[in-house]
């Protein structure tokens, strides 16, 4: 809200030092939260670094630029949201494509995912396939969740995985065939819905 004591609106005649002040005291705020948030979702430590200073990034452009954020926590959880999903995105098309598959009759990623050049619609049913991803990953249990993220989104090996869990290759192996599963349901029927529009 405009006027909040913790988050005031900023004007054109804060100084350089005003907003450096109200930056610095945001971070320190809400950057374990915000640290533990991205921990959970994005396991490689480096990636999960990278979204958190993207966030931060982000959050010191938009004041520099006189565009003050009305809620600052709410909005840097947005934006990390946002750049775990980029991060995702970025390395999922192709180690997703496999997985989804279930044989050579299966629908894969790619083939639920309307073209690049389709246009806005297109690009918007893109963004709606890879949101009802992010929910579907989010519907998994964490055993499964993590398998699968470290397996196909990291590229981390099964036998790797094993050694530092202590849990054997074929149960990891199982968690993550559950977790394709539930996700190429998800797909299928986000599928079926834009089919039936």
């Amino acid at each position: 809200m405009p006027g909040d004591a913790r988050e005031p609106m900023l004007s054109q005649d804060w100084t350089i030092a005003e907003q450096d002040h109200f930056i610095a005291e945001a971070l320190k705020r809400d950057e374990p939260r915000l640290r533990s948030f991205i921990g959970k979702r994005v396991f490689d430590a480096g990636d999960a670094e990278d979204v958190l200073q993207d966030v931060f990034y982000e959050l010191i452009q938009s004041y520099r630029l006189l565009k003050p954020v009305e809620q600052v926590t709410a909005w840097l959880f947005r934006v990390a949201r946002n750049r775990i999903t980029d991060l995702f995105r970025r390395q999922s098309s192709d180690s997703l494509d496999a997985s989804l598959s279930g044989g050579p009759d299966s629908d894969t990623l790619l083939d639920l995912l309307p073209s690049e050049d389709g246009g806005p619609d297109a690009i918007y049913a893109r963004n709606l396939i890879f949101e009802a991803l992010d929910e579907a990953l989010e519907e998994l249990p964490s055993e499964q969740r993590e398998v699968f993220i470290a397996h196909e989104l990291l590229g981390r090996s099964f036998k790797e995985l094993s050694e530092e869990s202590g849990v054997s290759v074929n149960t990891l192996l199982s968690r993550k065939r559950y977790a394709v599963l539930h996700l190429r349901r998800r797909l299928q029927q986000l599928n079926r819905d834009f089919v039936s529009e």
